[in-house]
């Protein structure tokens, strides 16, 4: 549950740390509620939102490489992709040189919900960080960019 104005467990040795988690995971909260709410403007969950963007990212996927993407058991994701069928966002494809093999590629109108999504997200984003100079804006992306650097290694 998170906990209104700023208070802190003091559950963690290093203050500083445990007010840094604190905080990335009120943001986190914040901007995954408002993404939630702009994915509902455009009638997509947010599992949608996800696979859009692996497949987008990473080219046209099997299931199977999907599912391990998403952390999902085959038949989840091969029930969201028949949704994601149904609303024209993807369509399965058979593998020109191997035709057993499916894959999954993003339409059209796929990849501009996508677009659209990130638009308005970035809107938000811009919109909360208005009082915020450019020069701290560049420092907040320099730390941001450490902290992904960190965990993406480790993966």
């Amino acid at each position: 549950m998170l906990c209104t104005g700023v208070e802190y467990m003091n559950i963690y040795d290093d203050t500083l740390i445990e007010n840094i988690e604190v905080l990335l995971r009120r943001v986190c909260f914040i901007i995954k509620k408002r993404g939630r709410r702009i994915l509902d403007d455009y009638n997509i969950t947010p599992a949608q939102f996800d696979a859009l963007q692996y497949l987008i990212c990473n080219g046209e996927l099997t299931i199977s490489e999907l599912s391990s993407k998403l952390y999902q058991v085959p038949s989840t994701t091969t029930d969201l992709i028949d949704r994601m069928e149904k609303n024209l966002l993807v369509e399965r494809i058979k593998d020109p040189r191997d035709r057993r093999i499916v894959r999954i590629k993003v339409l059209d109108k796929g990849h501009k919900v996508l677009e659209n999504v990130l638009i308005e997200r970035c809107k938000f984003l811009d919109n909360s960080l208005k009082g915020v100079c450019d020069e701290d804006k560049l420092e907040f992306t320099k730390y941001l960019k450490v902290l992904f650097d960190a965990n993406n290694s480790q993966e």
